[in-house]
């Protein structure tokens, strides 16, 4: 769509950054936090754990200076469940708690809207010692984290995010750390997590008048390979389960059809008890809060090349399922240093899409790009890549907003350097450089990027240079 004139960015846009906790924090062993899946998880031999991570726990005033310093208006982090419950469900750490108040009122002193992500890949280990997510009792342990967490910083944090990407820990969980078994178990874990989402979201509408909830899946618009009309229907059918799954039931309270459909012809079904489709339907998000990265393209992928292939089903559905669809490269878009396909106009599509669909306001709480970045001996850090693809998307957004799309803030991934998921600390995304490597903690000296100062003059004009 051509536009004569623009929109401009909101008045009050929140411009931001993201990180996690368990990604961030550090402070793995103290302050009374107990592990979470991701602190026993086995990782990749060339890849650190994240024991201390960029030791935000001990740096927090000093990183939120350096957020303030950029002009940030709002930062979304995730608070780790058992540096709140050590063990999932049991006695309360008021330590931890005491940590993200602080956490919280710096935000506020600073002037940066904090916006925070209940649960982000770190279940307690207590919990899933006890067959985790798979285990109806997890979804009380979950409400009761959530109310323990309205109640407590509820008077501060106004936007409250409940599962990060619930849908990469379904499609993906093994690589997270989060989930394995038969496409049947995982499903079933995936509709307890709804199930607690819906009670958490029920619960904070109910008791806590003022806040707002939301979901934080992953999302991004599916190209069928080709025009075929068979890739286009598995296109549409690997949207369903990879996106609108999840958006259906946070927006409307139901499964999407198609995509219950296909888990019924694969065995993958969840078996629901008596109540739950009430309490699924009860539960509705006051916004969309979404990460978004790179696109996807499918082909139809028939049995019968599955079979001339020696193609297999198994868990990792997203890489396909014969019969349906299995993804493929676009063939015509760029590739970051770890094989990212990089699709900026994808993240117009990606909104668009879903405004259309759902006709609430959304935040886009991750976008970014990986990197090694090279810390010189002047103590720079020419990062021209990470302006690049950020000025690309940043420019879609707006050209989303002016489609007509409501979108409020846009916080990329990630506010400062921290270990990646799959990387380690040698994939960097951050506008602030810290100073270590995956098996050498250095001194964890903060840096300043050249994006750090492109993404100041960006928020200073509120969207409108975006020039380096």
């Amino acid at each position: 769509m051509f536009h004569k004139e623009m929109k401009p960015f909101p008045e009050n846009f929140f411009w931001g950054g993201s990180t996690s906790a368990y990604q961030v924090e550090g402070g793995a062993n103290e302050g009374g936090k107990g592990p979470s899946v991701q602190d026993i998880k086995e990782v990749p031999e060339d890849t650190s754990d994240f024991t201390v991570a960029s030791d935000f726990y001990h740096h927090y005033k000093e990183d939120i200076a350096l957020f303030a310093e950029m002009g940030f208006k709002a930062y979304r982090f995730s608070i780790a469940w058992t540096r709140i419950i050590p063990t999932g469900d049991g006695e309360i750490n008021e330590e931890g708690i005491d940590f993200y108040n602080a956490v919280i009122d710096e935000c506020l002193r600073q002037g940066i809207e904090p916006i925070v992500t209940v649960y982000h890949f770190d279940l307690p280990a207590a919990l899933a010692e006890k067959d985790g997510w798979r285990n109806r009792e997890t979804i009380e342990a979950f409400v009761r984290y959530c109310d323990i967490l309205f109640d407590r910083f509820g008077d501060r944090v106004t936007y409250w995010q409940t599962i990060n990407e619930q849908n990469m820990m379904t499609l993906v969980g093994a690589v997270l750390g989060t989930s394995t078994g038969t496409l049947q178990d995982i499903y079933q874990e995936n509709h307890h997590m709804l199930l607690a989402q819906a009670r958490a979201m029920t619960s904070c509408h109910e008791n806590f008048p003022g806040l707002k909830i939301g979901p934080a899946p992953n999302i991004s618009v599916v190209y069928p390979k080709t025009n075929d009309p068979k890739d286009v229907l598995a296109a549409e059918t690997f949207s369903a389960l990879r996106n609108w799954l999840y958006l259906d039931m946070a927006v409307y309270g139901v499964y999407n059809a198609q995509a219950l459909t296909f888990l019924k012809e694969v065995d993958a079904a969840p078996v629901f008890e008596e109540g739950d489709k009430e309490t699924l339907a009860k539960g509705k998000a006051d916004f969309i809060a979404f990460n978004y990265y790179s696109s996807a393209t499918v082909e139809f992928y028939s049995k019968e090349m599955a079979e001339k292939e020696n193609g297999s089903s198994d868990q990792q559905i997203v890489r396909g399922y014969p019969g349906f669809f299995r993804q493929v490269p676009h063939g015509n878009l760029e590739t970051t240093e770890f094989g990212w396909e990089v699709d900026p106009v994808g993240m117009r599509n990606t909104i668009n899409e879903m405004y259309s669909r759902y006709r609430l306001p959304l935040i886009i709480t991750e976008n970014g790009l990986g990197q090694r970045d090279t810390l010189s001996a002047d103590g720079k850090i020419h990062d021209d890549y990470r302006i690049d693809y950020l000025q690309k998307h940043i420019e879609q957004v707006q050209l989303a907003i002016s489609d007509g799309a409501e979108v409020f803030g846009y916080c990329p991934w990630s506010a400062i350097d921290l270990i990646s998921t799959h990387e380690g600390f040698r994939k960097r995304y951050g506008f602030i450089f810290v100073d270590r490597e995956d098996f050498d903690l250095k001194d964890l000296k903060r840096y300043r990027k050249d994006s750090f100062y492109w993404y100041k003059k960006v928020i200073e004009s509120n969207g409108k240079d975006l020039s380096k």
